[in-house]
């Protein structure tokens, strides 16, 4: 038997791994089948430390979506190109693995916020985070952003 290696861009990105079993999250995100999941090594590095770290006092498991496509291709988003930036889903009472607005009765605010909170925290660097419940701290509103909010990394323009 082989060993298992996840498929790998032009620029050297690895796509993230389709949620193995032990994992604190899940995929989603179109197109589908980890064909938008393709991330820099620090975005997979960040997204590694966030999923072990909340494993560690939350058994639900946070939906990770759109990160960039191989080579950083243009798709049916405006950003999402450099493999800096992911898609993440609130969290839901009920931990089902469903999309949920901040403004539903089945939103868990304190989760999300948890799970925010540890994604700032573990970044390194200059970072932004879009998400339309302004009530969690150091989140910023954007259009379409009621059902996940966008982490990405400051990107230095050359």
């Amino acid at each position: 038997m082989g060993v298992i290696v996840q498929p790998k861009d032009p620029r050297g990105y690895f796509m993230l791994p389709q949620a193995p079993a032990d994992a604190g999250y899940y995929v989603y995100g179109t197109p589908g089948d980890g064909a938008a999941q393709f991330t820099a090594p620090k975005l997979l590095s960040l997204i590694f430390a966030v999923e072990r770290e909340w494993q560690s006092f939350d058994d639900r498991k946070f939906g990770i979506g759109n990160i960039s496509i191989s080579n950083g291709q243009k798709f049916d988003h405006a950003s999402h190109t450099s493999g800096l930036e992911v898609d993440v889903r609130p969290l839901r009472k009920d931990g089902k693995r469903l999309p949920v607005t901040y403004t539903e009765p089945n939103y868990d605010r304190d989760g999300t916020a948890k799970l925010i909170e540890l994604f700032r925290a573990h970044a390194v660097g200059s970072i932004f985070i879009f998400f339309n419940d302004t009530k969690i701290a150091g989140v910023r509103p954007r259009f379409k952003h009621d059902n996940h909010f966008h982490f990405q990394f400051n990107q230095v323009v050359r």
